[in-house]
């Protein structure tokens, strides 16, 4: 029987003004080899309220396609009540990183992520000014 090991770990990704999108998968690939955990679970979570991580395929039409949609879902003019409380103009940014979420979950098979070809784990910033976020890493399974 394996032994069960849990690696933590963290990784900072600078962004542009939203909607910025950074490709992070060789990133977490990097951090599932180094943890020496052979098949398991990878978790990633973006630390703060205006970012999001999921997977898309990294290609320049793919992701014009998506800022187009979360812009169109939560327009940047729309009114926010979150205006009223703190006029920083990034009432948007909180609801478009609410609907994508903060964090994401991939197996770990063989010391790789289990992604599909056309598949890449993305960091996005929603926010109105650049961001260097923070993105907390655990992994979890058998080495």
């Amino acid at each position: 029987m394996a032994d069960l090991a849990v690696y933590c770990d963290s990784l900072t990704v600078q962004l542009d003004t939203g909607i910025s999108i950074v490709d992070i998968t060789d990133n977490l690939s990097y951090l599932v080899n180094k943890s020496g955990i052979t098949h398991g679970s990878i978790q990633a979570c973006m630390v703060g309220s205006t970012g999001s991580i999921t997977t898309i395929e990294y290609e320049q039409g793919v992701i014009q396609d998506l800022i187009k949609t979360i812009n169109d879902i939560a327009s940047p003019d729309a009114y926010y009540a979150h205006e009223e409380a703190w006029h920083d103009g990034n009432g948007h940014s909180h609801v478009q990183a609410a609907l994508l979420g903060p964090s994401i979950c991939i197996a770990v098979r063989d010391k790789k992520l289990a992604l599909g070809t056309w598949q890449q784990v993305v960091a996005i910033n929603h926010d109105n000014r650049h961001r260097t976020r923070t993105i907390e890493v655990t992994i979890i399974g058998e080495k």
